[in-house]
C-alpha cells in the first residue's frame, strides 16, 4: 500500500471550511423549505402514519421507528414507541452477553430514543450502553463488527453519537476513548479526502488510499470529527440553556447546573484544528464530487440523514446561528419530494434500506432532528399542516385547527388549545409568557381548576409544561398539591417548573435539593418533604396522591 502525507496545513482554516460549506451544491431554483413550512408539515404527517400502519419486524428498525415517531408527536403511549422502548430494553440486557453483528447501531438508536424520552427513567439501561461501548472499543480506537479486527466508519459514527447523547445527559465518561476513536477517524481518512467503510490505519502514518470511500462514509466520518469534538467541549459550550430561572425572579437568576464531566475533560485536549483539517480536506473533496441525484439510490435515506447531522454540527464548530432554510436542506426536500409514495405516504423505493426505515431516516431529515437535539432548531410541527409563529398571542382553535385570528384576552383561549390534541405543537413558552391569570375570584378558581386537571392527567407533555409554569406563578397555596404530583412528571422541564413554583409560592428559594436530573429516589424525597411542608400550613389536609 503506497503512503502519503496530508497535503499542506490548513491555513485560516475557519475561514476556509467557511466558504467550502456555504458554496457547495448551491441551486438558486431551489425552493426555499423550512421544517415547519406546510408542505414539510404534511410529508412528516403522512410519513408518520405510515410507520404506524406499516411496523417493521427488525428489532433495529423498530427502535429507530419509534425514535423519529416521538421526536414527531412526543407521545410516548404510541404503540410504535412502546415497542420501540421495548426493544431498547432488550438490547441494553444484551449488552451484558457477546456483542452481536450490528450491536453498535442497535444500542445507538436505543440511546437516542430512551434519552429523548426519559435519561432519568431509563438510566439504569443507559448506563449499560455506556459499558458496552467502553468495552467494544477496538485497540485502535474505533468500532467495528465484533468479528473484525478493521474499524467501520459507519459503526464510530453511531458509537460517537451515543456517546455524544450519554455526554449531554450528564453520564460519567472516560474522554480519553473519545480522543481515541477521534485519533483512529484522522488516521483512516483517505488520501483524496472522504472516508472510506472500514479503514486501515496506515503502518508508517500519513494518509493512505482506502477502498470502498464514497460520499455517505466522507460525510459519517466528519460528522464524527465534529461530534466527537462537541464532547470534549472544542466548539465551546454548546449546551444551550433553555430551562427558565426561578420562577417569579428575573431570568437571569439561573439555578445552577453541575457538569459532571468537567473535570474529565480537561484531561483531554484536541486542538480544534486537529478536527476541522480532516474536515475542511474532505469538504474540497465534496465540492470536486458533488453528489446528485439521478436515480441512484445507494444507501440514500442514510446518506440523507447523515448529511443532516453533519451539517448542524458545521454549525456548531462555526459558530453559527441555526440556517432553517439552507441549500443542501432544500435539494434534499425536493428529491424526498418525488420519492414519497402518494398512495401510502412512506418512501418505499429500494435504497438498501426498508420502506420503514428509510421513512425514519427522510422523517428524521425533515424535521432537522440533529438540529433539535443541539436546541437551535425550529419548533416542532403542528399536526395537520398547521403551525405557529414567534407569536402565538393570536392563536385560537377553530373547527379543530390552529389558526391567527385575535389576540387572546385571558388563559381561556389557551386552555383551549392545550387542551386540544395538538397541543404539543404550540410553542408553550410564548403561550406562558402571554396569559395573565383573571383577577376575578371565580374566573380564577376555574382557570386554576383546568390548569391543576391539565398538569396531572393531559397526555400532552406540552399541555403539562405550560401548566405547571403557571400554576408556578400563581402565588396560591392551592395549587402545591398538584404541583407536587407534577415533580414526578416523565417531562424533566415539567418536574423543573414545579420545583421551581413550590420554591416561589413557598418563598423557599433553596427548596428541598432537587437536582434537575433527580433519582427516583430524590423525586420521592422531595415530594415527602414539600407535602410535610404543605401541612404545616394546612393541618387538615389530606393528599390523595398517597392514599
Amino acid at each position: 500500500m503506497t503512503h502519503f502525507v496530508r497535503p499542506g496545513k490548513p491555513v485560516r482554516l475557519l475561514a476556509a471550511f467557511a466558504v467550502v460549506c456555504g458554496g457547495l451544491i448551491a441551486a438558486p431554483d431551489l425552493q426555499a423549505y423550512t421544517p415547519d413550512d406546510p408542505k414539510i408539515v404534511q410529508m412528516v404527517d403522512r410519513g408518520i402514519k405510515f410507520l404506524e400502519q406499516n411496523p417493521s419486524n427488525n428489532p433495529g428498525e423498530i427502535v429507530i421507528c419509534a425514535y423519529a415517531h416521538f421526536k414527531v408527536e412526543h407521545d410516548e403511549s404510541n404503540a410504535l414507541v412502546q415497542r420501540g422502548i421495548k426493544e431498547a430494553k432488550k438490547f441494553a440486557e444484551e449488552t451484558t452477553r457477546k456483542a452481536e453483528h450490528k450491536s453498535h447501531y442497535e444500542c445507538a438508536v436505543s440511546v437516542m430514543l430512551l434519552c429523548e424520552i426519559s435519561a432519568t427513567r431509563y438510566r439504569n439501561e443507559l448506563a449499560m450502553f455506556k459499558r458496552f461501548y467502553d468495552e467494544n472499543q477496538k485497540p485502535h480506537g474505533g468500532y467495528g463488527y465484533p468479528e473484525d479486527r478493521e474499524g467501520d466508519v459507519s459503526q464510530t459514527q453511531y458509537a460517537i453519537l451515543a456517546i455524544w447523547t450519554l455526554d449531554r445527559h450528564g453520564f460519567k465518561l472516560d474522554y480519553n476513548r473519545v480522543k481515541a476513536a477521534l485519533d483512529w477517524l484522522i488516521a483512516v481518512q483517505d488520501i483524496n479526502g472522504p472516508w472510506p467503510y472500514h479503514g486501515k490505519v496506515p503502518v508508517n502514518g500519513g494518509l493512505a488510499r482506502q477502498e470502498k470511500t464514497g460520499m455517505s462514509m466522507a460525510l459519517a466520518g466528519a460528522a464524527s470529527l465534529l461530534i466527537g469534538g462537541d464532547a470534549l467541549r472544542v466548539w465551546g459550550d454548546t449546551v444551550v440553556d433553555d430551562e427558565p430561572g426561578i420562577v417569579g425572579l428575573p431570568k437571569a437568576v439561573k439555578i445552577y447546573k453541575e457538569d459532571v464531566n468537567v473535570e474529565r475533560r480537561k484531561t483531554v485536549k484536541v486542538p480544534p484544528q486537529r478536527l476541522l483539517g480532516p474536515c475542511e480536506y474532505m469538504e474540497r473533496w465534496r465540492q470536486q464530487n458533488p453528489e446528485k441525484f439521478s436515480g441512484n439510490l445507494y444507501w440514500y435515506f442514510y446518506t440523507a440523514y447523515t448529511t443532516e447531522r453533519y451539517e448542524s454540527f458545521v454549525e456548531i464548530a462555526k459558530g453559527l446561528p441555526a440556517n432553517k432554510s439552507p441549500a443542501w436542506y432544500n435539494r434534499i426536500v425536493g428529491e424526498l419530494i418525488k420519492m414519497q409514495s402518494a398512495e401510502s405516504g412512506g418512501w418505499e423505493i429500494k435504497a438498501h434500506t426498508s420502506p420503514p426505515l428509510s421513512t425514519a431516516f427522510a422523517i428524521l431529515f425533515l424535521i432537522r432532528s440533529t438540529q433539535k437535539a443541539l436546541g437551535t432548531g425550529a419548533s416542532a410541527s403542528a399536526i395537520g399542516g398547521y403551525q405557529f409563529g414567534d407569536d402565538v398571542s393570536n392563536a385560537e382553535l377553530v373547527g379543530g385547527q390552529v389558526i391567527t385570528k385575535a389576540p387572546a384576552q385571558s388563559v381561556t383561549q389557551m386552555l383551549e388549545l392545550l387542551e386540544s390534541d395538538g397541543a404539543d405543537d404550540l410553542d408553550g413558552k410564548a403561550l406562558a409568557d402571554r396569559a395573565v391569570l383573571p383577577t376575578n375570584p371565580v374566573e380564577r378558581s376555574a382557570q386554576l381548576d383546568r390548569l391543576e386537571r391539565l398538569v396531572r392527567g393531559s397526555r400532552s407533555w406540552q399541555a403539562r409544561r405550560v401548566s405547571a409554569r403557571l400554576l408556578g406563578t400563581s402565588d396560591d397555596l392551592r395549587v402545591v398539591p398538584a404541583l407536587i404530583y407534577a415533580l414526578s412528571d416523565p417531562d424533566h422541564a415539567v418536574r423543573a417548573y414545579a420545583r421551581d413554583g413550590l420554591r416561589f409560592i413557598s418563598r423557599k428559594f433553596e427548596g428541598f435539593g432537587m437536582p434537575d436530573k433527580p433519582t427516583n429516589a430524590e423525586i420521592r424525597q422531595a415530594q415527602r418533604k414539600w407535602r410535610q411542608w404543605y401541612l404545616t400550613m394546612k393541618p387538615g389536609y389530606v393528599f390523595i396522591d398517597e392514599i
